[in-house]
């Protein structure tokens, strides 16, 4: 694993300026433009601690994983713990038919790790089944869509590797709350009636996610006595349970009724692999990504291309930074859609992608008074030759960068039977081109959206940190590292202050890549600043909550140790310490 250099002075002196407000006083640049605004956009205080903390979209989570720690788990521990409660309470969004990913740094041996716990595709499923049936893409929803989950298998191997506490310790909270039942939010609810009249075409997921056919309202009780049975046994006997036990069999059994293809090999030949996180320099941070096949480099290729640039005489919200984020991102993604794929299947040009000789190249591509109609990829060859997030630091300064999905809301809509949770439907993600990386093959890991990261200073971690929501994460990720890097916003304001989200069109794989498209802009972002874009060519739609994503972050305080806490105001999160 890559060993980062020792420690030396304290991190950086940037931190007591994040911590200094802004005067709320409407003052605007020359042209009505937006200047900074810190902490006149932050909706909620700064969470303090000095021990641990946790923050993730739900409160019960958080209080989960809280629990955890203060009985002596670390963040490895909280970090399952409450992944499992999540899991439990926003079943739309995670659950363990889904798949992970880990970024963590280990305090003791000063290194920093990654998981990738993604699953694969059937063995016995092939571009010809989907051309047989007259089909150009993989549908978005139903059992073809299916890979095998990467989840338990994921706590597994962080348990087995970093953790402290059994899982049958960890899941014991969500076993509670799974049986007895949850009053459900306000969030949550509105995301369960959106996925009702989906999930009501699936008998297995009417019985398991809806009362009395329709989703359950906010502040209503909600019960999952086979999620819990599921946990039980996972509690009991590790991921044996899920991977060569009862549930594996259950999944195969109904795949097998229902036209699916996974089987019970698929998922006794799963496994998770430890791989090396990938790094570039912003401004004297080094920013942390997993290698694909997610799309955490697309935000290291954007930052490498607005470092060229003084971000901080702009201000968060003016035309120039917002076309430049914008500009920066088409070519990221014309990347994306061209190279990001199972690298077991392919050589991918990784580390050209974010070396900064090729960002010097894919600049010049960028005019700055024209948005880009049409942004092919680059060619990274040198002349030499959508989830929830959540993050925990510990007592010991070990540090959890975990996140974790089943894709689509609901994923496939599709539950096996009487195990209480949905599948994923990440198959969807493959490309049925025979041209193309993300080819669809048997045993191959789909393209993936979901990304954690990390920042560190001189060696030492200094913010853990993700975003939610698909195409939005590595978008989000940069503008979350500009507002505290360049515009000196603190933990909280970064995530409160408006943001932006660039939608491209449509690639084989069925995700945004290229140039054109539309931005979306929170009402944050003023008149002035839109109009200024549109007259760069800029399609703009103004849009609210769910299309910006949901950010955790905790940053370590480099002078006094204490951790801040930052958490999604859009969502019902919260970031919680002791």
């Amino acid at each position: 694993m890559p060993r980062l250099a020792p420690i030396g002075m304290a991190l950086c002196t940037m931190v007591s300026a994040m911590t200094l407000a802004f005067a709320d006083d409407g003052t605007t640049q020359p042209g009505g433009f937006d200047r900074p605004a810190g902490e006149a956009h932050q909706g909620r205080s700064i969470a303090y601690a000095r021990e641990g903390m946790v923050a993730t979209s739900h409160p019960t989570a958080v209080q989960a994983g809280l629990d955890v720690l203060r009985a002596g788990g670390n963040a490895v521990d909280a970090a399952i713990a409450a992944n499992a409660m999540l899991g439990v309470v926003e079943p739309m969004s995670c659950g363990i038919g889904g798949d992970l990913f880990c970024i963590y740094w280990d305090n003791k041996t000063q290194q920093i790790h990654g998981l990738n716990a993604s699953g694969r595709s059937p063995a016995a499923l092939n571009r010809q089944v989907f051309a047989d049936q007259g089909l150009e893409q993989i549908p978005d929803i139903g059992i073809l869509s299916w890979s095998v989950p990467g989840c338990v298998d994921g706590w597994s191997e962080l348990s087995r590797r970093f953790g402290s506490k059994p899982l049958a310790e960890l899941l014991a909270a969500s076993i509670e709350t799974a049986e007895a039942g949850f009053p459900v939010s306000e969030v949550i609810a509105g995301y369960w009636k959106a996925g009702e009249e989906s999930l009501s075409q699936y008998p297995d997921s009417v019985a398991t996610y809806l009362l009395d056919g329709q989703a359950p309202r906010a502040g209503e009780i909600f019960a999952n006595p086979r999620l819990a049975a599921s946990y039980r046994a996972i509690a009991s006997d590790g991921a044996d349970a899920f991977y060569h036990g009862e549930i594996a069999r259950r999944i195969v059994d109904y795949s097998r009724q229902h036209g699916g293809y996974l089987s019970l090999a698929d998922f006794a030949e799963h496994r998770s692999d430890w791989t090396d996180p990938v790094m570039t320099d912003y401004r004297g941070h080094e920013v942390w990504e997993l290698p694909p096949n997610g799309q955490g480099i697309a935000a290291l290729q954007m930052l490498n291309l607005l470092e060229r640039h003084d971000l901080k005489s702009l201000g968060p919200n003016h035309p120039d930074y917002l076309h430049l984020l914008i500009e920066a991102k088409k070519l990221a993604f014309a990347d994306r859609a061209k190279f990001y794929s199972d690298p077991d299947f392919n050589r991918l040009p990784i580390a050209e992608l974010i070396s900064k000789e090729y960002a010097q190249r894919q600049a010049a591509r960028i005019r700055l008074d024209r948005a880009a109609d049409d942004v092919p990829a680059g060619d990274p060859r040198l002349s030499h030759g959508d989830t929830v997030y959540l993050t925990v630091v510990d007592s010991d300064r070990n540090c959890c960068s975990l996140i974790q999905s089943i894709y689509y809301g609901f994923g496939s809509k599709e539950v096996p039977g009487d195990v209480g949770f949905v599948m994923q439907n990440r198959g969807a993600l493959f490309a049925l081109d025979d041209g193309h990386l993300n080819r669809l093959e048997p045993k191959k890991r789909p393209f993936h959206t979901i990304i954690p990261a990390m920042v560190t200073r001189e060696g030492r971690p200094w913010f853990c940190f993700g975003v939610m929501g698909g195409d939005m994460q590595p978008q989000g990720h940069v503008q979350i590292l500009a507002n505290l890097i360049d515009f000196g916003m603190n933990v909280q304001a970064a995530g409160d202050a408006a943001r932006i989200q660039h939608i491209g069109s449509a690639t084989p794989t069925g995700v945004a890549a290229d140039g054109g498209g539309t931005v979306l802009v929170e009402p944050g972002i003023s008149a002035e600043t839109v109009a200024a874009l549109e007259a760069k060519g800029h399609r703009i739609r103004q849009a609210r909550g769910g299309s910006f994503g949901g950010y955790q972050g905790i940053l370590i305080d480099p002078e006094t140790g204490v951790l801040q806490g930052g958490t999604e105001s859009r969502k019902d999160g919260i970031a919680l310490g002791y």
